[in-house]
């Protein structure tokens, strides 16, 4: 299982030491174990790393390529991860995926502050607009005054069929798949977990098979993605996020307030639908400061870089505080992509 890893380097003709820093980190020859160049031109570098190294293990994976030694060591004034490719089915990849639609989602606002109940009544007032989706905020947790568990709870209790509340259960590594379950118990739809979180607990999460999507955010993913020198593209990470095994990953939005470019936002879209193996597309989300206005705009540019793929376009705060509130503003945005490719109605209660 030989992943082959493409990266940019510098300073150029270092791609021997780079395969050295990736692998076994002492010169000579490990077989099955030492990383070896494939080809090196222009600042590009492209790099067959062993299953011996990793395993199947993402975590491991990422400590070699984006946040090893080659990373941190003082020899190296360039090296980005750009391209890779896992062996066909050496990760699970979703277990849902999506469908060919585009749906409206919303995000539960304000993030922190809201008690149990009034997170349920946010819910119950986005599905009364048509939103199918609807998703905690990745800072809201457990806290104090909204436990996770009161909170599933109460949204169960108004949460209309067919609708996905996504819970986040992001928090504490110890008891990470024991409040999934319970989310699950309770009554959640879907899971949401942070980058933050690390991959190997999205895969965790997967291998669970809780019965539920994964929604994986992208909170934690700057570090990793903004610096043009170091770290991996954005489209790199969506591809990794997909095959450990989320069913929805956040593409960015064209013109939203995300730091993608809107070159980076198609790379995006297409790492999360490609074809990829065995894997199933993963929901690609429009998402990063969308209200209701230019929505159909957002799919109709979106549709075109994922073909017959499935969509959500994901409302957060500008959703909020217009007239007739956020049922009024999901029912405008659900409107809005009507005429769209793939669209289909907003499930009302």
């Amino acid at each position: 299982m030989t992943v082959r890893a493409t990266l940019e380097i510098h300073p150029h003709g270092a791609a021997e030491a780079l395969a050295v820093e990736l692998s076994t980190g002492a010169p000579g020859r490990w077989p099955g174990v030492g990383a070896e160049v494939v080809s090196e031109a222009d600042g590009v570098a492209v790099i067959d790393i062993p299953d011996g190294n990793w395993g199947a293990d993402p975590a491991l994976l990422v400590s070699a390529l984006v946040a090893g030694e080659a990373t941190e060591s003082s020899a190296f004034n360039r090296c980005r991860l750009v391209g890779l490719d896992v062996p066909p089915g050496a990760l699970p990849g979703p277990a849902f995926g999506s469908r060919p639609e585009v749906v409206v989602g919303a995000i539960v606002k304000p993030s922190l502050g809201l008690r149990p109940a009034q997170v349920a009544q946010v819910v119950a007032a986005a599905c009364e607009g048509g939103a199918t989706v609807v998703k905690d905020d990745e800072k809201l947790a457990s806290p104090p005054w909204c436990p996770l568990e009161e909170r599933v709870e109460a949204v169960a209790s108004v949460l209309p069929a067919g609708v996905t509340y996504l819970a986040n259960v992001t928090g504490p590594a110890a008891d990470l798949l024991g409040r999934a379950r319970r989310a699950v118990e309770l009554g959640a739809t879907g899971l949401l977990v942070n980058v933050a979180q690390g991959l190997a607990s999205v895969l965790a999460l997967r291998q669970e098979d809780l019965g539920v999507p994964l929604f994986v955010h992208r909170a934690g993913s700057g570090p990793w993605c903004r610096n043009p020198d170091f770290g991996t593209t954005g489209a790199v990470l969506v591809k990794l996020l997909r095959l450990c095994g989320a069913d929805y990953v956040i593409a960015g939005a064209f013109g939203g307030k995300l730091f993608d470019s809107e070159a980076e936002v198609s790379d995006n879209l297409r790492a999360a639908t490609a074809p990829l193996g065995p894997a199933a597309p993963s929901w690609a989300v429009l998402g990063g400061g969308l209200g209701p206005a230019g929505v159909g705009e957002q799919v109709r540019r979106a549709t075109a870089v994922v073909g017959g793929h499935g969509l959500v376009l994901l409302l957060g705060s500008q959703a909020y505080g217009g007239a007739g509130g956020l049922g009024a503003a999901v029912g405008a945005a659900v409107a809005a992509v009507a005429g769209t490719p793939l669209a289909v109605p907003g499930r009302r209660r």
